[in-house]
């Protein structure tokens, strides 16, 4: 998946590193030689930049990690209780083939998405996201009626000892 965003930088190192069976002078070399070094810069930072990117599905939520360039990183929590939708779309011959394709993960609150590319089956990881979802759903609607059981049976408890003040009055 890693290759579309890495071979211009591959490319541009072949040729100008091809450039030194023509050439013979010094002074050339060295410029070639410093040349090759920006270029190894480049494809590492765009290997960085496909790599160090991901998403971390938890329990809880997903974590979307980003690496931006060389001091910028950014993460970003969304809570499965704030998930509107998750979605992968798989488009062109290439990425059928390799059946990779892009992921999205919109948000209620904010109505923005989360957009990973050049995920590696991107079907088998939105439904691994959605059973997390559903668990964490599930386990939040149990905690909530326990919850609402609790109240109900204080307020049903308290509710009865009134009416037994009341009818020991009477």
């Amino acid at each position: 998946m890693g290759l579309k965003v890495l071979w211009l930088p591959t490319l541009v190192f072949l040729l100008v590193g091809s450039i030194v069976y023509f050439v013979r002078a010094k002074a050339i070399l060295y410029g070639i030689a410093l040349a090759e070094a920006g270029v190894l810069l480049w494809w590492t930072r765009n290997f960085l930049d496909y790599f160090l990117d991901a998403w971390i599905v938890t329990n809880a939520g997903v974590v979307d990690l980003e690496w931006h360039g060389w001091f910028h990183r950014s993460a970003t929590r969304v809570l499965y209780s704030d998930v509107q939708g998750v979605s992968y779309e798989v488009s062109g011959i290439m990425a059928t083939v390799w059946n990779y394709g892009s992921m999205t993960l919109e948000k209620i609150s904010t109505g923005t998405s989360l957009t990973m590319p050049y995920v590696k089956r991107p079907k088998r990881i939105t439904a691994i996201i959605l059973k997390c979802m559903e668990t964490y759903v599930h386990s939040k609607n149990l905690k909530d009626a326990t919850t609402v059981q609790k109240i109900l049976a204080e307020f049903v408890a308290g509710t009865l000892q009134k009416k037994d003040l009341v009818g020991d009055e009477e």
